[in-house]
């Protein structure tokens, strides 16, 4: 075990637009550590993003962050012999991450040509609140009002 805490890192700020969001962002995107092909993937989708809504590609993109990150999930709590389904608030940073991770895998899954131009349909679906991403999010909120009975069993 740890003997104190690690200290939390701050990434350094993406090179274009200076947002710590938009590296993340790029780092989620990246394989294999090829990160100038996760930025070119990145800045085409804004770029697609401006020319076809006339809106600032990161403004969308933001947008898109804030529809898509969920404020509820369910986690397993075994308690006896049964396992419950218990509704937790979600961390900030757990927030943004599982938004960052529904976004790309369901930029992934459309069938446009370069994912470029997938990642750019998703991230404009998203800030107008429809799309893959945005109903895995009403999804894993219906779960918890669902199982909001078995709040009690807190961790």
């Amino acid at each position: 075990m740890r003997r104190k805490q690690a200290e939390k890192r701050i990434p350094t700020p993406d090179p274009i637009y200076g947002d710590v969001t938009v590296a993340k962002f790029i780092a989620a995107i990246m394989r294999d550590g090829k990160k100038s092909i996760a930025q070119k993937l990145v800045y085409g989708s804004f770029d697609s993003i401006e020319e076809r809504t006339g809106e600032a590609g990161v403004e969308v993109f933001r947008k898109a962050i804030s529809n898509v990150a969920p404020l509820v999930e369910v986690r397993s709590r075994r308690v006896g012999g049964a396992t419950y389904q218990v509704p937790i608030e979600v961390r900030p940073e757990r927030r943004t991450s599982l938004a960052f991770r529904w976004l790309i895998q369901y930029a992934r899954q459309r069938g446009d040509k370069s994912m470029s131009n997938r990642l750019a349909a998703e991230l404009m679906a998203a800030s107008k609140g429809e799309g893959g991403a945005v109903k895995k999010k009403d999804d894993t909120h219906r779960m918890a009002e669902a199982n909001k009975a078995f709040a009690h069993f807190r961790l």
